[in-house]
């Protein structure tokens, strides 16, 4: 059973507070199995990004556990590390397929393969793929420096052409992932990335935005208050007509 604190709105942005990070993932998993089950309803089928890093886990552990038909849905994702291999403890491949989807088992999952040797088609083919279909759902973080996916302040692009793109991570957001544990150094963590563009997540028709911890309680601050540029990435989500930001206590915790 979720614990719900707190819900309002920012623009169009709807948030929802809940005690801690489990019933906010509960509550995130419930939002995304309902828009799941409806689309899969209406037409046979939904279509599905998945997001990666600490911040899902709460998310992912309760919708394994909702009634939803995986076998009506495909899957993609939303970034991967440029040149590390799917056997590296910090891919996102590697995370998906052990987390979730050898579990649940789709009917089809499309990954990024960030170590393709022609990376440039690797893109091109990831971007052939979003642009044949309408995604029903896309789950999704915010980083310590706003970004959505691996668009950080210095490359988002609120207007990019492309859905798919290679990206520089800043020292930020590599810090980012140097503390969740992903990495030993600083040095390890790479410099660059696979990364669906903004445009690529804001065309999705509905957003589960799960943001937990008090790590990220600025980035959600400035998310909500800042006026809406690529200074933080995240104020796009003001704009967009159906998403939902999922916070706990510590998340929230610099929020009037």
């Amino acid at each position: 059973m979720t614990t719900e604190i707190k819900q309002f709105k920012k623009d169009n942005l709807s948030i929802r507070i809940f005690r801690d990070e489990t019933s906010a993932g509960e509550g995130s998993a419930e939002f995304v199995a309902h828009h799941l089950n409806d689309a899969i309803q209406s037409k046979g089928h939904a279509n599905l990004i998945l997001a990666t890093g600490a911040s899902q886990f709460a998310f992912i552990e309760a919708i394994k556990t909702l009634p939803i038909d995986w076998s009506k849905i495909t899957v993609f994702h939303l970034d991967e590390y440029k040149g590390l291999p799917e056997t590296h403890p910090a891919s996102f491949r590697k995370y998906l397929k052990e987390r979730i989807l050898d579990e649940v088992k789709p009917f089809q999952v499309h990954y990024i393969n960030g170590d393709a040797k022609e990376i440039d088609r690797e893109v091109a083919r990831y971007e052939e793929l979003l642009k044949a279909v309408t995604v029903d759902v896309a789950c999704i973080g915010i980083g310590e420096n706003g970004h959505i996916a691996f668009n950080d302040p210095e490359v988002a692009d609120f207007n990019d052409p492309k859905l798919v793109k290679i990206v520089q991570l800043d020292e930020i957001s590599r810090r980012q992932q140097l503390g969740e544990g992903w990495f030993s150094t600083l040095e390890e963590v790479p410099g660059e990335a696979i990364s669906l563009t903004i445009p690529a997540i804001t065309r999705c028709e509905v957003i589960s935005c799960m943001v937990p911890d008090k790590r990220k309680a600025n980035a959600v601050y400035n998310t909500l208050n800042e006026e809406i540029s690529t200074s933080c990435p995240a104020t796009i989500l003001r704009r967009h007509l159906h998403t939902v930001l999922f916070l706990d206590r510590d998340s929230a915790s610099q929020l009037q």
